[in-house]
């Protein structure tokens, strides 16, 4: 960490990346300071959600995903078959997993973050990585069109309110795309 405080945001993201690189089932990302606080402060509001991932001429295929804060720096994100989930509950294995390191906040207003998707658990990395993104847009990440109708639907799912519509879920996260 010494080293890496040393360097400005731009090249530790580069180096941040370039770590990651050779693990082809790998996902990295440096998120701004900021964007990373208003997603922690919906996945407080709202620690589980579902997100869809679209199947060509067969639909979508629904996953669970669960936020957990570990420890003071860090933030996970674990992502699981819904029908996996509702199978076995906590005791499902992920098939996607996601780390937020958040050492360097305060001094470089960046959030570290790196996950992988588990081989054989039939979900791809780009499935891996179209989560990863429905999960920025849902949670917060990015102002603008559209907000307000993700946070409607992350407030039904999480209120287990009737009017929670996955066809709504499904629109929404293919406009997401």
């Amino acid at each position: 960490m010494a080293k890496t405080r040393t360097l400005p945001p731009a090249e530790i993201e580069a180096v941040w990346r370039l770590r990651h690189a050779s693990n082809p089932r790998s996902l990295s990302a440096a998120l701004p300071a900021t964007t990373y606080a208003r997603m922690a402060l919906a996945a407080r509001r709202h620690p589980q959600f579902v997100l869809p991932v679209p199947r060509a001429g067969q639909g979508a295929e629904m996953h669970f995903l669960q936020w957990t804060f570990p420890a003071r720096d860090t933030a996970a994100v674990l992502f699981t078959r819904l029908a996996e989930y509702k199978l076995r509950g906590e005791w499902a294995a992920p098939h996607t997993t996601l780390s937020m390191h958040l050492e360097l906040v305060e001094d470089k207003g960046l959030v570290l973050a790196q996950g992988a998707v588990v081989e054989d658990r039939g979900v791809s990395v780009e499935d891996g990585r179209w989560l990863l993104m429905c999960l920025q847009k849902f949670y917060g990440a990015f102002e603008g069109e559209g907000n307000e109708r993700r946070q409607v639907l992350l407030r039904q799912f999480t209120d287990g309110d009737a009017n929670f519509e996955v066809q709504k879920l499904l629109d929404e996260a293919e406009r997401v795309g």
